[in-house]
């Protein structure tokens, strides 16, 4: 809830890969439909491999000195070799002129593509008692800009955390990228010793039975704000089970992976480290120095 750093550059990231730096947004659309999910939710199943990566070969006679010791059940070998040319860094492309036609027609395209664009980054933090339903306290910082919004929600925000990109109620697409974590309230003397501290249960607000909702708590929040909540809501709501599907799903899988390392936990591997040495005359051009 605290790592709003994080989630800054985290929206750095995407924005720079979505080639969104140097655009404005286009203007949030009227037509109003139905929030619901884009993509498939990841639901445990295994991604399929990777192909294998070639490997690095160093010939016999270009290992100038190899030494080995031991360590954590592994070996670790440090070899200089021959130096290997390597190309010249690539150099940094020129930044795009906003004024060149054709610049500005390949933003017309993207905006075309990417109509309306939004991201949106959450904090939530899922608390379980034995007396009672799961309930979160969400912080959201709309846009990556302003100060976060806060509020109680009655739906239970882990089930949200596979959610790639959704459609809210505007028409517009949003990514959610989120952090998450459970609180079981049950064990608030356990974290008292733990933390040799208090633990101070939070105050929840009471909910009516019924769908799910959100009181807020903190923050100002803009119409657009309220509107990519409600949608959250929305989803939530009509797809409840296809939510928590997938998140039983993960959590299966999740559980697998844990008791299959600890049944067969992996062993060390060997590494081997290689290097050689240039002379700095010669490194600008690839050159190395020989023995």
């Amino acid at each position: 809830m605290k790592n709003s750093l994080r989630f800054h550059i985290l929206a750095a990231i995407f924005c720079s890969s979505l080639g969104l730096a140097e655009e404005e947004q286009a203007p949030p659309t009227t037509e109003v439909t139905t929030a619901r999910i884009l993509g498939n939710l990841p639901d445990g199943t295994p991604p399929p491999p990777e192909p294998p990566k070639p490997k690095f070969i160093v010939p016999a006679l270009d290992i100038l000195e190899s030494k080995s010791h031991k360590q954590g059940g592994r070996t670790i070998t440090v070899r200089e070799i021959k130096p290997i040319a390597l190309p010249p860094p690539p150099e940094e492309p020129a930044p795009p002129d906003l004024n060149d036609p054709a610049v500005q027609q390949r933003i017309a395209e993207r905006r075309a593509n990417h109509p309306g664009w939004k991201l949106l980054l959450v904090g939530a933090t899922v608390y379980h008692s034995k007396d009672g339903p799961p309930r979160t306290l969400v912080r959201i910082w709309p846009q990556t800009q302003g100060e976060p919004i806060t509020f109680w929600s009655s739906a239970d925000f882990s089930l949200l955390s596979g959610i790639p990109t959704f459609t809210v109620s505007s028409g517009e697409t949003a990514m959610l990228m989120m952090a998450w974590s459970i609180t079981n309230l049950g064990n608030a003397n356990a974290l008292q010793r733990k933390f040799a501290r208090q633990f101070a249960a939070p105050v929840i607000p009471e909910f009516a039975a019924g769908k799910a909702t959100y009181i807020v708590t903190g923050g100002n929040p803009t119409e657009e704000t309220l509107l990519s909540i409600r949608s959250l809501h929305d989803i939530y709501i009509n797809e409840h089970d296809r939510l928590l599907a997938a998140y039983q799903g993960r959590e299966q899988a999740r559980i697998a992976q844990e008791e299959q390392l600890k049944a067969h936990p992996p062993e060390p591997k060997d590494i081997v480290i290689n290097y050689w040495l240039t002379d700095s005359a010669d490194q600008a051009n690839g050159k190395g120095r020989e023995r």
